[in-house]
């Protein structure tokens, strides 16, 4: 009996051993294999899991480490000193390097570009969209505090080139490739405004059946699969709907203009004048064109001249923006956001810089204020193009060309206004 004992307890050791050094080899796989980009479930992220991720993702490292896309041959390798003090940060480009040459010479890869990789996906799909990120307070756009300041990547780093162009109506949007086409305008659109963007097709927007003018509405896409397609069929009806590649939120909207953009390069090219506004417009079309006719400079951009604005540091404002965002005490001189008219020689310069420039949310402060400074391209007021909301009386709306804050039931009336030939005004 004493014999069995001992053997019984030797078999329960061995089985308690094996069963020991079987979970220990579990757990070292499962850390070899951990994926530091895989999004939670509901892709929610807490604020110290996203301030890890940002430091896993662009933040200097005090350990040698390397991450990459496997799609596309990105890495980003991160080595430096233990000490902490002499990090240095290297980005090394593989077929992606073939890409970028590709989008400068404007001879894109559809198939390539289109082409997701984890790290693409994460930055411009979760840490740009900041409703997915949760804590006490709303956390802006990359403005999670650090330990060092962290610089915005480049553009091209977070932006996937590409639209949904299966429904769009190219042929009565800028046909020829804009050979006819004397004024492009892209109206900047958020997915639910389907009631402004309707307003808008029933009122200014019929200027677009004119041969010389297109008129197309610019969107993103959203999570929300239902929402897709609402959208899906509000293009097969209409087919004015140019849909780019990244989520549809206010801290996207330098990609939507960028998306604006890519679109009237590729598909526009010859078009004389690109305005771009936004669903909360009224344009007054006849004005604007009247005012093209006078224009004889190139590589410009006229709207309302923003000069010496400083940028927000309060953390509480929507239009925030970190010294590590911006570090100057001012912005370059720009034209405001709501509306604005490039040149069509620009169009192209813009795009490709834009890419290789550091993300700022500010859409009007990052397209017309850094990349057109960068490029040397002017900037030119225009008193007619204030972007603000006025006195709605006829004669005061036929005077002015942009209107801002108009809401979809009031399109209708100032188009009523700037029609009706019974009211006469002294300016025409």
């Amino acid at each position: 009996m004493a014999m069995a004992g001992r053997l019984l307890r030797c078999i329960l050791i061995l089985i308690l051993a094996s069963f020991i050094v079987f979970t220990y080899v579990s757990k070292v796989e499962i850390m070899e294999n951990l994926d530091y980009f895989k999004i939670a479930k509901h892709d929610v992220v807490s604020k110290n899991s996203a301030k890890q991720l940002m430091d896993q993702a662009i933040r200097p490292r005090s350990f040698q480490e390397s991450i990459k896309d496997f799609n596309g041959g990105f890495a980003v390798q991160i080595s430096g000193n233990i000490s902490g003090r002499n990090n240095d940060v290297h980005t090394t480009f593989d077929e992606n390097l073939n890409i970028a040459d590709s989008i400068r010479n404007r001879r894109i890869d559809k198939d390539e570009l289109l082409d997701d990789g984890p790290m693409q996906k994460l930055l411009s799909e979760m840490l740009l969209d900041s409703k997915n990120i949760v804590a006490r307070k709303s956390v802006p756009l990359f403005s999670i505090d650090t330990e060092v300041p962290v610089p915005m990547p480049l553009v091209k780093a977070i932006y996937k080139p590409g639209h949904l162009d299966s429904e769009i109506d190219m042929e009565r949007i800028c046909p020829r490739e804009g050979l006819f086409t004397k004024l492009l305008v892209l109206i900047t659109s958020s997915l639910p405004h389907s009631a402004a963007r309707m307003s808008i097709r029933q009122t200014w927007m019929h200027y677009g059946s004119r041969r010389d003018v297109g008129m197309a509405f610019v969107l993103g896409r959203s999570k929300n699969k239902t929402l897709n397609k609402v959208i899906d069929q509000e293009n097969f009806m209409y087919q004015d709907l140019i849909r780019g590649h990244f989520i549809d939120s206010y801290n996207n909207l330098t990609l939507k203009t960028i998306s604006l953009l890519e679109w009237a390069d590729l598909h526009c090219t010859k078009a004389k004048y690109v305005l771009k506004t936004d669903d909360d417009m009224f344009i007054n079309v006849p004005k604007l064109l009247t005012l093209m006719d006078t224009l004889k400079a190139n590589r410009s951009i006229y709207g309302r001249r923003a000069e010496n604005w400083k940028p927000i540091r309060n953390r509480g404002s929507k239009y925030y923006i970190s010294n590590a965002q911006y570090g100057k005490t001012t912005f370059p001189y720009f034209t405001t956001g709501p509306a604005y008219l490039l040149t069509g020689d620009i169009v192209h310069a813009l795009y490709v810089q834009s890419l290789s420039t550091a993300f700022l949310k500010l859409e009007d402060v990052f397209t017309t204020g850094i990349v057109a400074e960068t490029l040397d391209i002017r900037r030119v007021n225009v008193r007619e193009m204030a972007n603000s909301r006025t006195k709605f009386e006829a004669c005061n709306i036929r005077g002015k060309i942009t209107i801002h804050m108009v809401r979809s039931s009031e399109q209708f009336d100032l188009w009523k206004m700037l029609l009706d030939d019974t009211i006469k005004c002294d300016h025409k």
